[in-house]
């Protein structure tokens, strides 16, 4: 009886230990760090002028570059791109696409220059009925619509209905000033 009772007890070891949830439950995985979340820590460095000021609870240490400082740095190269991008204002990675583009040579006059060139395909393109009216100074005015008298338009479908005709026939009634 007592072998029955162990080998009960090792095969529902056995059964328990291969169910997902179970392995979950008594943390039989491994759980590895986060490799990306790994970052190196400043060395202490004491102040020049040996104050020590005391720390803010919360705030980041002073000589430490956050994650995202420390993956510029490592792309894009050291202070050469931070120095460019400070004179010109604009964020270290604009700089780098900037510089990288060729958008740094650019002629100030360039909108001058797509204005003239967009004024002429305008010249170009303007159909001939168009600079005929513009030289002798005569737009006619375009039709106004004219609207359906809402009420009067419904007793007409109503009687087209009832007719057994299609609903388009007839003179659609419209509102007169």
């Amino acid at each position: 009886m007592n072998k029955f009772v162990v080998s009960l007890l090792v095969g529902a070891a056995f059964t328990l230990g291969a169910c997902e949830s179970t392995r979950e439950q008594f943390d039989f995985s491994k759980k590895a760090p986060d490799e990306f979340a790994v970052v190196k820590r400043a060395p202490l460095e004491m102040p020049p002028n040996f104050e020590i000021t005391a720390p803010k609870p919360g705030a980041p240490r002073p000589q430490e570059q956050s994650a995202n400082d420390m993956a510029k740095s490592a792309i894009l190269g050291p202070d050469s791109v931070k120095a460019s991008a400070k004179a010109n204002g604009v964020s270290e990675g604009e700089a780098v696409l900037l510089n990288k583009t060729g958008a740094a040579n650019v002629s100030p006059a360039i909108r001058a220059k797509v204005d003239a060139e967009t004024a002429e395909i305008i010249k170009d393109e303007t159909p001939g009925i168009d600079s005929l009216k513009k030289m002798v100074g005569q737009n006619p005015p375009e039709p106004a619509p004219e609207a359906v008298d809402p009420v009067k338009e419904l007793e007409r479908i109503k009687q087209n209905k009832a007719q057994g005709k299609p609903i388009g026939t007839g003179k659609t009634p419209k509102i007169e000033d």
